[in-house]
């Protein structure tokens, strides 16, 4: 656990040592905003929620999410430091967590930062706040899932801008599995058990029966689910390449 936590607290603070951090917090803070109160017809619809506000998050996170994510392995290959950290007294699960975390912590400290467009809506009228906290929890751990997603990708690869590529290609695939363009001519080709099993596969299903405020533990344990596999996948990579 103390070698998890300098990893952690190594890669939170390496984020903070270069502009990456607080451009990916602005364009994060920027963009929230425009889609919530111009995009999302927030004032036209003349009610005072968050809908407008979280129905983009997918979106966001399909693009910034990778981004962040496409440094943490992919750099470190690059630069030769993952020989080193591989010589040093740390476990791979400690240092495949370790850097996750740090990912996931900074992610939702962008998230906490948009508390202002909470409390506007507040001001604004009476929002059910149960709600918009259900909301934040299902963000959250969907840009968990999407960054396990991006940093086993990260892994397998030197160059951070094909990390960065195959990682929004993925998780795009994971996303539009429950749309409609997909479900809507899936079933003539498949069983609908097949399906309904591909529309489960996608975290937008998820995310979106979570931000109407219904904590179903299913959705929970889904991306507790995917996360698990891909840093089980992640641990894989790197071990097949320490092998290599």
């Amino acid at each position: 656990m103390n070698n998890l936590t300098v990893i952690l607290k190594r890669e939170l603070a390496s984020y903070f040592a270069t502009p990456l951090a607080y451009v990916f917090i602005l364009i994060f803070l920027v963009l929230a905003g425009s889609f919530t109160f111009f995009f999302g017809n927030f004032f036209q619809g003349g009610q005072a929620d968050l809908r407008g506000f979280f129905a983009y998050h997918p979106w966001l996170y399909l693009f910034l999410v990778p981004a962040l994510s496409m440094r943490l392995w992919a750099e470190e290959r690059k630069s030769g430091t993952l020989e080193l950290l591989m010589t040093l007294p740390i476990t791979l699960r400690d240092m495949v967590v370790g850097k996750f975390l740090a990912a996931w912590v900074f992610t939702g400290i962008a998230l906490v930062l948009t508390f202002p467009i909470w409390l506007t809506v507040n001001y604004l009228g009476d929002p059910d706040n149960g709600v918009i906290v259900a909301s934040y929890l299902g963000s959250w751990l969907m840009a968990g899932g999407l960054l396990a997603i991006g940093s086993c990708i990260s892994a397998t690869t030197k160059n951070q801008v094909i990390a960065f590529i195959i990682s929004v290609v993925v998780c795009f695939l994971f996303m539009v599995s429950g749309m409609e363009i997909v479900q809507g001519w899936l079933p003539q080709w498949m069983p609908e058990s097949v399906s309904t099993a591909v529309a489960a596969l996608s975290y937008i299903t998820h995310f979106n029966s979570i931000s109407k405020g219904v904590l179903d533990l299913r959705d929970v344990f889904y991306f507790v689910f995917l996360i698990g596999g891909w840093l089980i996948a992640n641990a894989i990579v790197i071990d097949m390449k320490k092998a290599n």
